[in-house]
């Protein structure tokens, strides 16, 4: 019986993200494409002796007490009501939190893939999906877009079509140093839509084909970018310095506030990095998961 497991969550960039108006309900809908970058947090899951306890180590972090990994363990348990062993997670992050990357979503989905690995336990699709409703929208892109890293993402995040991933791009990383909030990101983004104000996206048809077309003549756009950089003038900063070293295509990652590069080769990424990193202390730069 194994009784420890070790996996890599990795991070997302979203390539262009519709957001559309707000339902009766309070919930959006989104239109986007979700890009895996090899930027990875670590997950070390033991278990231990006992029934139906999850404890959750980071040591670089303080995590809030009901965090992913968490709700995703008493998800998992109330879905197939049966009892889970009791299992120690240790966390590594390498993806800031607030950062429109999805780590907390990721970390969430490696979670529930050991867990099945260490209670014996596969998930149905329906049970999956049950699971990743309980803790939140991403979840469901880490968890079905396979080995592909690409996907195009509608609804509240639920439905995902994998899509093959590009193999000749890669992308510089820009954290400002400030942490947005979703809930506070969708917020704005309604006050700027109740001021008659609109970002233009391609359409829900075109995403595939403009992702699969030449960088240079991508039209890809946020809908809460103009409301982020209004928040936080570092997303702009970022944004502006980001532009200065010529990219094929920029914007920011999610609700933000990671700003992103997308370059055609390694080595002009690297240079830009370098670059950048005289003004900005954390930029990385990482190829897409494929």
């Amino acid at each position: 019986m194994i009784t420890e497991i070790c996996m890599h969550a990795p991070a997302k960039i979203n390539i262009g993200l519709h957001v559309l108006r707000g339902q009766k309900n309070g919930f959006h809908a989104i239109e986007s494409i979700f890009q895996s970058v090899t930027l990875c947090d670590e997950l070390a899951v033991s278990v231990y002796e006992g029934k139906n306890a999850c404890v959750v180590f980071c040591e670089t972090m303080e995590l809030p007490k009901n965090n992913t990994i968490v709700s995703s363990y008493r998800a998992f348990r109330d879905v197939t009501g049966k009892d889970l062993p009791s299992v120690r997670v240790r966390l590594a992050k390498q993806i800031p939190s607030g950062s429109g990357l999805g780590g907390g979503s990721s970390d969430a989905a490696v979670f529930i893939r050991a867990l099945e690995v260490l209670s014996g336990i596969t998930l149905s699709d329906s049970e999956l999906r049950k699971v990743a409703a309980a803790v939140g929208s991403d979840v469901f892109f880490f968890l079905f877009c396979g080995a592909e890293g690409c996907a195009v993402v509608t609804g509240r995040g639920e439905v995902v079509r994998p899509i093959h991933s590009r193999r000749d791009l890669y992308v510089l990383l820009v954290f400002p140093n400030v942490k947005s909030v979703t809930s506070e990101a969708y917020s704005l983004v309604d006050n700027f839509f109740d001021l008659g104000k609109t970002v233009i996206c391609p359409t829900l048809t075109d995403l595939e084909s403009v992702y699969n077309s030449p960088v240079c003549c991508w039209n890809f756009a946020n809908s809460f970018t103009p409301s982020l950089v209004n928040r936080f003038p570092e997303i702009g900063s970022a944004l502006n310095d980001m532009r200065s070293v010529h990219p094929l295509f920029m914007e920011m990652s999610g609700s933000g506030s990671t700003v992103y590069g997308i370059f055609s080769s390694e080595e002009e990424a690297e240079n830009a990095r370098a670059e950048l990193a005289q003004r900005w202390r954390d930029c990385v730069v990482r190829p897409f998961c494929v």
